[in-house]
């Protein structure tokens, strides 16, 4: 039987393109999203059978492990999981509002944490799994006006190699993307002008970040690691 793949935010932007990447490759693909008809959408787009979309809103714990429960019962173990939900929500501190903060950390931390654990024991029977989850280079070099975010992808980034030590012993790898400006819903905002701090001097396409994720989730021997996909953006930041 096919490698089962499940990717969190698999409707939308990276997330969709990590599912239609793995979709090609032969996985069979299940799409988490809060829209349940952006997931249904996504999923009769891709190539292939047997996949299948499940509603479910990563920032609350009991949506992630009614989940999880379906897709054990309906759809078996679990090979490669891509957590690529989340949500930016930017102002400087001092005009964040708390809920904000909390959405923010629950959507981009928590809600990769719960999946992750939610999906461990099913991995857990699997021969070679592995996790990606889709940081942020403002995780690793921060901005101004995105401490929140930024906060939100620097745990991510704690919690991966912690994560990566606890299952190496049991053949599961554990990466993180750090993805710079890439062309999304979630960069809609970004100027052209924004542009000359890259020094490839282009937005990067989510295709280009579903490569990277395929390269990670099918690499043997690299676990707890940042691989940074941002077209030099780090470089001048």
């Amino acid at each position: 039987m096919s490698r089962l793949a499940v990717v969190s935010g698999g409707s939308r932007g990276i997330g969709k393109a990590v599912s239609q990447l793995l979709a090609q490759k032969g996985c069979r693909v299940v799409v988490l999203s809060r829209s349940r008809d952006t997931a249904q959408e996504t999923v009769a787009s891709l190539p292939g059978d047997g996949h299948v979309s499940f509603r479910c809103d990563v920032s609350k714990e009991q949506d992630i492990q009614k989940a999880f429960q379906q897709i054990q019962k309906n759809c078996g173990n679990i090979t490669f999981l891509v957590n690529a939900a989340g949500i930016n929500l930017d102002a400087l501190l001092l005009r964040t509002r708390p809920e904000d903060m909390i959405s923010v950390l629950h959507t981009n931390l928590l809600g990769s944490m719960w999946t992750c654990r939610a999906a461990l024991r099913s991995m857990l029977q699997s021969n070679d799994a592995a996790i990606v989850n889709i940081g942020s280079v403002v995780g690793l070099k921060g901005n101004a006006g995105q401490s929140v975010y930024s906060a939100s992808k620097a745990g991510l980034e704690g919690f991966t190699r912690s994560l990566a030590k606890e299952v190496a012993s049991r053949n599961i790898r554990v990466n993180v993307l750090a993805p710079g400006f890439i062309r999304t819903d979630m960069t809609a905002a970004v100027t052209e002008e924004k542009l000359r701090y890259v020094p490839l001097g282009r937005f990067g396409e989510p295709e280009e970040v579903a490569q990277a994720a395929l390269f990670l989730l099918e690499s043997p021997y690299i676990t707890g690691q940042v691989l940074v996909v941002d077209g030099g953006l780090h470089l001048a930041m």
